[in-house]
């Protein structure tokens, strides 16, 4: 059954207001608010999703809303679903830019409530999902395998190579009975559409350094700079921010006082971290370059997901592939608790008064099944209070 395109928008504009916690704290959200509470989707199909974003360059978690809103309601589901997860976090943070861009968010009681409770939602989120993706002895070795090597080995690369490894072993090592059918998804993207859209991604990847070079108009600048930042990280999240360093600071465009006062303030709005784009854009060419900077960073994996999605489910019903995503599942896994532990646990856990205000909130969600934006209003007042 089909969502209308305002049911996906309101759905997606509620997650962009309350989705705190960075990146892996968002596949939670999207999980409990997508799997469990509107069945739009099953577990192991937004697993798949996850593992094919993880593949993919650019923010995963807004890849997965951006898939799950085509799976419910097409192209324009898609659209819709991007500008609700997107566009509260980028307001705020141009508005931050305007009114708050003097004040020193990092020192915030707050803020930092606001990564404990980060602890507690990525932690229920891999709980959830190992006991569904690695049930077993073999995905559950996988599992903490894939976990040790993303935290010893923490390169732009890592959890790309990591995944790939999983798949092989699945190819090699999973039996295909241990992998459940694939549940049937109907993409309403023809595959010429799918072609046209990485064409025209890798199109602009090439040609806008070029035009680039043939003017010096600054609205191209910015948008050849933040389209290829989009297009080239991987893992999404932190991972975003040399990047972003690199191209707007030595262009002069921003400070660094400025970059770092935009950093905390993305830390302390909801959505994905990669809206800190609106705060640049802002400070580079006020409203105009917020709205370019912002269109140009994810319109990369907006191009992605439309180019890949129509082929995903024709893959999955391969039957030596589902082993394939089977491994990769178990790996997701392992990345999701190096990441609960590594920046998750280490930037927000200092003090006994840190992990019990973290063993609360995770016994909030888990324990009384209350709703992760009230755990969050709760962990940002006694954050205030307590810090």
């Amino acid at each position: 059954m089909k969502s209308s395109v305002l049911e996906i928008l309101r759905v997606a504009t509620r997650l962009g207001l309350t989705s705190f916690g960075g990146p892996i704290a968002h596949l939670g959200y999207f999980r409990e608010e997508y799997v469990h509470r509107r069945k739009w989707l099953d577990e192991k199909t937004y697993a798949d999703l996850v593992a094919l974003c993880q593949f993919l360059p650019g923010p995963a978690s807004s890849q997965v809303g951006i898939a799950i809103g085509m799976i419910r309601g097409g192209f324009a589901g898609a659209l819709a679903s991007w500008v609700g997860f997107t566009f509260p976090s980028a307001l705020a943070l141009i508005i931050f830019f305007y009114v708050f861009q003097q004040s020193q968010l990092q020192e915030a009681g707050w803020l930092h409530g606001l990564l404990v409770v980060a602890v507690a939602i990525v932690a229920q989120a891999v709980w959830g999902m190992a006991r569904n993706l690695a049930p077993d002895r073999s995905r559950a070795t996988m599992a903490f395998l894939a976990a040790a090597g993303a935290v010893i080995w923490q390169t732009a690369l890592s959890q790309v190579l990591i995944i790939v490894l999983a798949g092989l072993i699945g190819w090699w090592l999973l039996p295909n009975k241990s992998v459940s059918e694939p549940s049937s998804i109907q993409i309403s993207l023809s595959r010429k559409v799918a072609l046209f859209a990485l064409g025209l991604f890798f199109a602009l990847l090439l040609l806008l350094p070029l035009m680039r070079q043939l003017t010096s108009a600054q609205w191209l600048a910015i948008l050849d700079s933040f389209y290829r930042t989009g297009s080239l990280v991987f893992g999404g999240g932190h991972v975003v921010l040399p990047l972003l360093q690199t191209e707007v600071i030595p262009s002069g465009w921003v400070s660094p006082n400025q970059f770092l006062t935009g950093y905390g303030a993305a830390q302390a709005v909801p959505g994905p971290l990669f809206t800190f784009s609106a705060y640049l854009g802002a400070v580079t060419n006020g409203w105009l370059g917020a709205l370019l900077a912002t269109i140009a960073i994810f319109l990369p994996s907006f191009l992605l997901i439309v180019g890949t999605l129509p082929f995903w489910d024709w893959i999955r019903r391969k039957p030596k592939l589902q082993a394939v995503f089977s491994g990769i599942n178990a790996a997701v896994v392992g990345i999701l608790l190096a990441a609960l532990y590594d920046p998750v646990w280490t930037k927000a856990i200092q003090t006994p008064l840190d992990f019990s205000l973290a063993l609360i909130a995770f016994g909030l969600l888990t324990i009384w099944k209350l709703p992760p934006w009230t755990v969050v209003i709760f962990s940002i007042v006694f954050g205030a209070i307590l810090y």
